[in-house]
């Protein structure tokens, strides 16, 4: 076995484990954090079949970015799927939810079955071979699937759009102001300017000296 042979498989494995867990973890937090460790592994994949920017984009785009607002959206929702009433019926839909995973799973294969032949893969050229496989991947992203490439970003805008809407919520701990109440506010509805006369408090009386007993002896 070599030493990418033995890579993959460990690689593999730890994306399983971190992908299970992401459908069993009791809580959300930890949901998502399993699901960034199985992106990154599935990065790890990418780099065992020589496919840098796939690899790199993965690790940017989803693991750096998407996952963290996931993160932290549901940080601020503040989730608490351990009394969820969606958990309750888990272990009796499992059956169900394995036949259905695993009918996806044989489609899936018999798809993409296809794609792993490499006697019936088609020769790049010598001009392609020099571009690199970054610079054609862009090529084909920016003229080919332009359109699924704008749409994408469409939904990822939306996306993102609509988890800062569920964290404006009200909640009854929250202090917030109403924007178009303070542009509708006057000064004469804040500030009332009173005019009052000056009034000078008195000076205070100072007490009378007491004559001093040892110069009015010499006097005498």
């Amino acid at each position: 076995m070599t030493t990418q042979t033995a890579l993959f498989y460990v690689f593999s494995a730890i994306l399983l484990f971190a992908s299970f867990r992401v459908i069993t973890a009791r809580s959300a937090v930890y949901a998502v954090l399993f699901l960034v460790l199985a992106f990154f592994n599935a990065a790890c994949l990418w780099m065992l079949l020589r496919a840098e920017f796939l690899a790199i984009a993965l690790v940017l785009v989803y693991v750096g970015a998407v996952m963290v607002l996931f993160l932290f959206v549901v940080m601020m929702l503040d989730a608490n799927t351990k009394q969820s009433a969606a958990r309750d019926g888990f272990w009796k839909n499992l059956p169900l939810a394995l036949v259905i995973g695993a009918v996806i799973a044989l489609e899936m294969a018999v798809v993409l079955l296809g794609g792993f032949r490499l006697t019936d893969a088609p020769q790049p050229e010598a001009a392609a071979l020099k571009l690199g496989n970054t610079k054609l991947l862009g090529i084909a992203i920016y003229t080919r699937y332009l359109y699924p490439l704008q749409l994408a970003a469409v939904l990822l805008l939306v996306a993102i759009i609509a988890a800062i809407a569920l964290t404006l919520r009200k909640r009854k701990d929250s202090r917030h102001m109403d924007a178009s109440l303070q542009v509708k506010a006057k000064k004469a509805d804040r500030v009332r300017l009173v005019k009052m006369k000056p009034e000078v408090a008195p000076a205070p009386e100072l007490p009378a000296a007491k004559p001093d007993p040892a110069s009015a002896g010499g006097t005498a």
